[in-house]
């Protein structure tokens, strides 16, 4: 697959890395990593109101701008690049593809403009067991005449503590794995919720725990079909990987980056270090890999664009995110790492940026299931799927 961006995705690409550049500096990222919330309200205001980045991919029936997924990575992989410190992800990424995914038309209309004009949102749905999977869903849901009951911990929560809106998963008492799981949408402030931040090595990103205490929801709620909620969370769950790949693409770049202005900048034994062959060949690895990983990301996202416009891809998006999510983890992980050993052991201290980028390297590449993870389930997915011969002869 030969891809290009057109003219209109090549300006939103430009006018986020412009945006992003004067508003989400390294002054700004270090200002809001140590606040409890995470991130500038105002910013995130005025990325709804001036730049419509929430309103990107959702419908203009909703609206939102009718844009599409590619687009959507576009940006992300720009934030990803200057470490944008929002609830982005969780509120457009997990939220918003939840409810375009599953919501019923009702409940777009009511909660999709929300999100669109600034609402905050998260997905809940991992229990303590750091799986990522079906298994992950430990909350129990019961029917309680015309609503549910929902009771149960839920960690690793994306911006859990300050989500306006929460989509949450919960299971039928007694099942397990892929059965028995509900998907239920509701304001974050409904009685019996409780929420409280976990501080993580990345101080970039939040993290929450939720905990659920016979939380009472009107059947209204409910997202799709009671006990068949894991083939659409399946599919949110893929489009979250995509979004997280791209965040990748970007630290990875970003990382190769201020290393190489670094390594033009540093001197020893009376020449710049960029000049020495061994540094070259290392900067040139750190290359080969953030083209690859974008190559994998940007070709997820046309999946996801056909799976968003109501393609039946699902075993295909799965594949194309667990490729993108293996690859951009290790392009980003090795990037950074190469970044501080390049660096040398100023590296490590506080006053250099590519610490930052290391520790986000580190929590992308755990959050919804590391490298190794994704090649395990790739793998599954290539013995136990029927091949997509037409896309397969294309990638060959």
């Amino acid at each position: 697959m030969q891809f290009r961006f057109t003219e209109e995705q090549e300006m939103i690409r430009a006018t986020a890395e412009a945006f992003l550049a004067e508003q989400s500096s390294s002054a700004a990222v270090r200002a809001a990593m140590v606040t409890e919330r995470g991130y500038d309200t105002e910013l995130w205001q005025r990325m709804a109101a001036e730049m419509c980045w929430q309103a990107m991919h959702i419908p203009e029936a909703y609206g939102g701008l009718g844009l599409g997924y590619v687009e959507l990575v576009a940006t992300l992989e720009q934030m990803g690049r200057y470490l944008l410190c929002s609830p982005f992800h969780a509120t457009v990424c997990m939220a918003g593809n939840a409810l375009l995914v599953a919501g019923n038309e009702a409940q777009k209309s009511e909660y999709l403009p929300q999100l669109a004009a600034g609402t905050t949102g998260t997905l809940v749905y991992t229990g303590g067991s750091g799986r990522w999977d079906a298994h992950a869903v430990e909350a129990i849901c019961v029917p309680d005449g015309d609503s549910y009951r929902l009771s149960g911990r839920y960690r690793y929560v994306p911006d859990g503590h300050t989500a306006q809106l929460l989509v949450v998963a919960a299971r039928a008492e007694g099942s397990t794995g892929e059965d028995g799981i509900s998907l239920f949408v509701l304001p974050a402030d409904t009685a019996g919720i409780s929420r409280q931040w976990l501080p993580t090595m990345d101080q970039t990103r939040r993290q929450a725990q939720l905990e659920f205490t016979d939380v009472q929801v009107p059947a209204t709620a409910l997202l799709g079909e009671a006990e068949n909620g894991w083939t659409p969370l399946a599919t949110i769950i893929d489009l979250a990987t995509v979004a997280v790949s791209a965040d990748q693409v970007g630290g990875a770049q970003q990382s190769l980056d201020i290393t190489l202005a670094y390594l033009k900048e540093r001197v020893q034994f009376g020449r710049v270090i960029a000049s020495y062959q061994a540094v070259k060949h290392k900067a040139a690895d750190m290359m080969v890999k953030v083209e690859g990983a974008r190559s994998a990301a940007y070709y997820a996202a046309c999946i996801g664009d056909e799976a968003l416009s109501g393609g039946t891809l699902g075993g295909e998006l799965a594949e194309a995110a667990s490729i993108a999510k293996a690859y951009c983890s290790d392009a980003y992980f090795f990037n950074a790492g190469c970044g501080i050993q390049l660096h040398g052991g100023v590296g490590f201290t506080a006053e250099y940026d590519i610490q930052l980028y290391f520790k986000r390297a580190k929590s992308t590449e755990t959050f919804l299931g590391n490298a190794a993870w994704h090649r395990e389930r790739l793998a599954r997915l290539l013995l136990d799927a029927p091949v997509h011969s037409a896309r397969r002869g294309a990638l060959s």
